[in-house]
């Protein structure tokens, strides 16, 4: 459902309050996609598009009290909702942009995005912003907490090729804003991309 700001801000202005209640056993999910990343003890790591926050405590535990965690949304309302849940004691809570993120060049060593890539408006673009933001060698993960099919099944669609999150069109926009794919798993009970920057 890529679109534009106010769209996306919209959608998830209107689920934020209920939003966790609706998908209340994603969290085990969440902690695996974290733990299969390789955050270390002390590592920076940014939750692009963090939502409710439902990664910060897994990101956390991963970074330990020496790291950096730092969760960015555009949408007040899921801001809200995870300063509500105490989330924003595991992380530093941003109201931005991921085409224009408030962070230096090569600040992070991770970015997890979970969901994030069917909402960007102009993925390549903002792709590149979230490379800008890692070193050189760090990781971004893309991460659902169901597959492709299982997703499009729920919300009564059917799975095309033209879903940026196929691996034969995921790849290629990854490598045109500096990213090499280096894992891939689609299931029913999960989605986890790993790519590594370039350069």
């Amino acid at each position: 459902m890529a679109g534009d700001h106010a769209h996306v801000q919209e959608f998830f202005a209107a689920r934020a309050a209920d939003w966790d209640r609706k998908f209340p056993d994603d969290g085990p999910a969440f902690a695996a996609a974290v733990a299969e990343v390789g955050l270390s003890p002390g590592d920076a790591v940014l939750d692009a598009g963090c939502g409710t926050g439902r990664a910060l405590a897994p990101l956390r535990e991963a970074v330990g009290p020496t790291g950096v965690v730092v969760g960015v949304d555009l949408t007040p309302e899921m801001l809200a909702q995870a300063v509500r849940a105490g989330r924003d004691r595991q992380a530093a809570l941003l109201r931005a942009d991921v085409a224009r993120l408030p962070l230096a060049s090569a600040s992070v060593d991770v970015v997890f995005g979970a969901g994030l890539i069917s909402h960007l408006p102009q993925p390549a673009e903002n792709l590149r912003e979230l490379a800008r933001v890692t070193r050189p060698g760090g990781r971004l993960a893309l991460f659902h907490p169901i597959g492709r099919a299982a997703l499009a099944a729920r919300h009564g669609r059917t799975l095309t090729d033209d879903d940026l999150r196929a691996e034969p069109r995921l790849r290629p926009l990854l490598a045109s804003a500096n990213w090499r794919l280096l894992s891939y798993a689609d299931e029913d009970e999960r989605f986890l991309a790993v790519a590594v920057r370039e350069g």
